[in-house]
């Protein structure tokens, strides 16, 4: 299994070519890529590479991706506590999800939180509706970096299938 430094270098490297590409296909017009569609997988791509990694489900140790939350990164012992290394979290749809998911209650309670303690401080809005053209490169982004990661761990697409049908086999 490779360390959090080279998920990253793999990344970033992945990530610079497929930047490459875009460019030259674009330039060719062979496609039509917005500068915000650009910027929109971008961020998502690289929340999913240094925020959000599958090896949160460590996060108990030292991890990098906890690192670079700095002193946010306690909220995610909890994650690592409820899942286990390579297990839900380490599948490539669910897995994800639970790390969104994890993080969108994390925000829900510090939000609760502020409005109880300070409800005359205003919160900033998500623009209304959020655009598909907007919202498709940012999910594509997250998920190719999380893939990424996956394959260089050498888990398989069918890694929670097969593990889950092995239990249901052994009961």
């Amino acid at each position: 299994m490779p360390s959090g430094r080279v998920h990253n270098l793999v990344n970033i490297g992945a990530y610079s070519l497929l930047s490459a590409v875009a460019l030259i296909g674009s330039r060719q017009e062979l496609f039509t890529l917005t500068p915000a569609q650009a910027l929109t997988f971008t961020l998502g791509f690289a929340v999913g590479t240094f925020l959000l990694s599958p090896d949160l489900d460590l996060a108990e140790g030292r991890v990098d991706s906890k690192r670079h939350w700095g002193l946010l990164g306690v909220l995610w012992v909890p994650y690592g506590m409820l899942f286990s290394h390579r297990g839900l979290s380490h599948t490539w749809l669910l897995g994800p999800l639970t790390r969104l998911a994890y993080l969108a209650l994390m925000v829900a309670l510090v939000v609760g939180l502020l409005s109880y303690v300070a409800p005359s401080v205003t919160l900033p809005e998500l623009p209304q509706p959020i655009s598909l053209k907007v919202l498709a490169p940012l999910i594509l982004g997250y998920y190719l970096s999380q893939w990424l990661h996956l394959i260089a761990d050498g888990v398989r697409p069918d890694h929670g299938v097969r593990r889950s049908y092995r239990k249901l086999r052994r009961r």
